[in-house]
């Protein structure tokens, strides 16, 4: 169950492009969570390994605003250039 400041959210993540390149991606991505509150709840791949769901809990929109202009997950991106996954992100909440 969430509370009043938490975000919670799944990403769909489209590894299509570069499916190698987009596991190392988010690898590292995934990896800087923590530095902004962040914590990974579930990593899951479907079977021909081209998309993951990422359920990811921010203990505060701020750590969300704050991993979202990370400069290293930017870099990291930018340095992927077209192999870089696309993601579809849903906050959602507990029903």
């Amino acid at each position: 169950m969430t509370t009043g400041n938490e975000v919670v959210l799944v990403a769909l993540v489209d590894l299509s492009a570069d499916a190698d390149a987009g596991r190392r991606y988010e690898d590292a991505v995934l990896a800087l969570l923590g530095r902004h509150g962040g914590e990974l709840q579930r990593r899951l791949r479907t079977g021909d390994g081209q998309t993951e769901v990422h359920v990811i809990r921010f203990a505060a929109r701020a750590g969300l605003d704050a991993f979202l202009a990370d400069p290293e997950r930017a870099a990291l991106r930018e340095g992927l250039g077209d192999a870089a996954p696309t993601t579809r992100v849903l906050e959602v909440h507990d029903v």
